[in-house]
């Protein structure tokens, strides 16, 4: 056969596309990708190799019904053979994931890494093709042989431009249609909306609200300076969530950034964040990526509901809020679905919002994918919190070109006008105790490091407008519950709550009174920006009591709280900014060696067993959360239709997602309990439906034993 008649596709209508014209449509694409952090030729040269393996009568016979054959270790052994190295692991897991490098001089034909399937490549044991393109040798891409680690993020973006350029023309053929434009307007009209947005609050008239506008000016003043690394330390109430919005769309103008990404810990923030921006922007200039949230399509196609789907595959979009999860999962995978999006975070301004929230178990890797981002991919990112971690040795160690600078200026004075409440530290008390002196007060916050000192708690409270919150409440229910909390402490009600660490995350709540269980300094002022939230009160009469003895100290928390009272002792402010500073270093040097716990930086700079570029073996390691969880869905409310729809066999992405609002994780043991007393419908090894809705309690969520038993799981 001819090169020329070499087909790539064949569409429902019959219509065929060359490989030559699939390869060349993949190529522009890909390299218009990879321009934004240099590497256009580069992008080019996998663009145009990717799939000539299609070239062979083995792939033809497959486009008619044939055997699946190996398509891509074709292109990889043609880049090889130029030296490009770092192009051939793209091309051959371009369809099943980066590989594993290898060990070029033990790996035989039979192994699965790179170096395994080029030697079978040279032993001649693919089917024979032809190459359909004439193509020159090349340099490495723009950063590429600095090290191992560099490599590593160098090869996983030069994949992603060319996994998202390969899925675009190919939908583009098969669809029958040219390619589909963003539909989010460009940045200078979210700055001008963002504008609009403000503008009634540049003459406060509250001495408060000055304050917050001068964090706003000095964002807004911040966006002048040129790319690199920031700090945004803003005292809770202090209004970081649209100041530092303003710091990022002046700053991508200035310097001709794509987009802004806001990065989020945790679920329960992410929703109100994203409402926040869509207020601001408009719904088809926000994307709001994580587990729980679905999209509708609509019938045609043109939707903004559609344009939210696409987009949520590769980040196409002019903001983008997303969880850490989602975020640093992607950057350390392997596979093309999770990888795909990552060239498009090249050039943007990444802002990460509660910083201090990185799980220490990952706070290398963590790190040094921010730094990488900044000193290869064109990035600016911004740690933004009331509680900065002490992280420039590791930015520097990641990105030694780059200074870390701060965007408030006035950090002591903020935080002094700022201070709304005041401490008390009444050392250990009984559940009991602490139960009558919460009961003494109309409205209060009690925080807790359990479910169960959370329950036992909740029990002991008069019932007239007490309320429990908890992860085994489903995430419906927790919303419902929060919603009737407002309306209580608007109106002034008896409002007195327990609840576990999931409120104090920018959850918006106002209590004259907070209670918190000892724990990290962080999460201990989370949970004073529960208290005279609005400034209505006077701080003496706002109070935050830190109190020991109701919970078994969770392992997890030993060296938060360790950290804690090492910087609390003595009786130093919990708000002064040294005692934050001394509460990380400590953190730091409590934690020792525990900042990479999968070893995941040693794994790229030093390989696995002789493994070089471990991309496959990293992503199976890594996962933000170690989550041993398994998933209960319960049949209340609209959760009832979603099970329904899910025993009849639907087994959608949009279903899967509304039923997370109705799912409670619990763990292994505690999965097991529930099976074995017949109170579960398994779906699979980690999945089940609640049998018997009178095992779930509509004050404190999911229970085990008899209804009229709570006991704590």
């Amino acid at each position: 056969m001819k090169t020329t008649e070499y087909l790539a596709h064949i569409n429902e209508d019959g219509n065929c596309q060359t490989v030559l014209e699939h390869l060349q449509g993949t190529a522009e694409l890909c390299a218009i990708f990879a321009s934004r952090f240099g590497a256009e030729e580069q992008g080019m040269f996998i663009g145009l190799l990717h799939d000539i393996g299609k070239c062979s009568i083995e792939f033809q016979n497959r486009l008619r019904g044939g055997q699946i054959v190996d398509h891509s270790t074709a292109g990889a052994y043609e880049s090889a053979k130029k030296d490009a190295l770092w192009a051939a692991g793209c091309i051959a897991g371009h369809h099943s994931g980066l590989p594993d490098y290898g060990n070029m001089r033990n790996n035989t034909e039979d192994d699965a890494t790179l170096f395994g399937r080029l030697k079978k490549a040279h032993l001649g044991k693919i089917p024979h093709y032809d190459c359909p393109v004439q193509i020159d040798s090349i340099q490495a891409p723009p950063g590429f042989g600095n090290s191992y680690l560099t490599d590593s993020f160098v090869i996983r973006m030069l994949y992603s431009c060319l996994v998202d350029a390969d899925y675009l023309d190919t939908e583009q053929f098969m669809n029958r249609n040219s390619l589909r434009p963003s539909l989010s307007q460009d940045l200078e009209i979210l700055l001008d909306k963002l504008n609009r947005y403000i503008q009634p609050w540049w003459n406060p008239t509250k001495e408060i609200n000055k304050w917050r506008c001068q964090i706003l000016r000095d964002c807004i003043e911040g966006g002048k300076k040129e790319k690199g690394l920031f700090t945004l330390t803003v005292p809770t109430g202090g209004g970081k969530t649209v100041a530092s919005m303003a710091f990022a769309l002046n700053h991508a103008i200035k310097h001709g950034m794509n987009r802004v990404i806001y990065v989020i810990p945790y679920t329960s923030i992410i929703e109100q964040t994203a409402d926040v921006f869509r207020a601001i922007f408009g719904d088809i200039n926000v994307l709001e990526h994580h587990a729980n949230v679905s999209f509708e399509v609509k019938e045609g196609g043109n939707s903004i509901q559609y344009h939210l789907s696409q987009a949520t595959e590769n980040w196409d979009c002019s903001v983008i809020v997303t969880t850490a999860v989602q975020f640093f999962d992607s950057l350390y995978a392997n596979r093309s679905s999770k990888c795909r999006k990552l060239h498009n975070i090249a050039n943007s301004v990444l802002i990460f919002d509660e910083a201090q929230m990185i799980p220490t178990a990952h706070l290398k890797p963590c790190v040094a994918a921010i730094a990488k981002l900044v000193e290869d991919f064109g990035c600016s990112a911004v740690l933004c919190t009331a509680t900065q971690p002490v992280l420039n040795d590791l930015l520097k160690k990641y990105a030694s070109e780059k200074s870390v600078y701060e965007l408030c200026t006035d950090l002591d004075g903020m935080f002094s006008r700022f201070r709304r409440v005041c401490f008390t530290n009444i050392g250990e008390i009984t559940a009991e105790n602490l139960s009558a002196q919460l009961s003494e007060k109309k409205q209060v916050l009690c925080i807790v490091n359990s479910r169960k000192a959370a329950q036992e708690i909740y029990c002991q409270l008069p019932k007239d407008g007490a309320f429990h919150l908890s992860t085994l409440m489903f995430p419906a229910h927790r919303r419902s519950v929060l919603a009737e909390i407002r309306s209580r402490l608007k109106d002034g009600r008896i409002c007195r709550v327990v609840s576990t660490s999931l409120i104090e995350a920018g959850v918006d709540v106002d209590f004259p009174f907070v209670y918190r269980e000892m724990a990290g300094l962080d999460s201990i002022l989370q949970a004073a920006g529960r208290c005279n939230r609005e400034g209505k009160r006077k701080a003496d009469e706002s109070i935050v009591t830190i109190f020991e003895g109701v919970s078994k100290v969770p392992q997890m928390l030993q060296v938060n709280i360790g950290a804690a009272k090492e910087a609390l002792a003595d009786g130093a402010d919990p708000l002064d900014l040294l005692t934050v500073q001394r509460y990380f270093k400590s953190y730091r040097s409590f934690a020792g060696d525990a900042l990479d716990k999968y070893k995941i930086i040693d794994a790229f700079e030093k390989g696995i067993s002789g493994c070089l570029l471990p991309f496959k073996s990293v992503a199976e390691r890594f996962h933000l959360i170690d989550d041993a969880s398994k998933t209960i869905y319960i049949p209340i409310g609209e959760g009832k239709t979603f099970i329904e729809r899910l025993k009849c066999g639907e087994k959608s992405r949009e279903l899967f997602r509304k039923l997370g609002q109705y799912s409670v994780s619990v763990y292994d043991q505690q999965f097991q309990v529930l099976s074995e007393m017949g109170k579960l419908e398994i779906l699979s090894d980690d999945s089940a439906i609640l049998f018997d809705p009178d095992n779930y309690n509509l004050e404190m969520g999911l229970i085990v034993g008899n209804s009229n038993k709570i006991l704590i799981i």
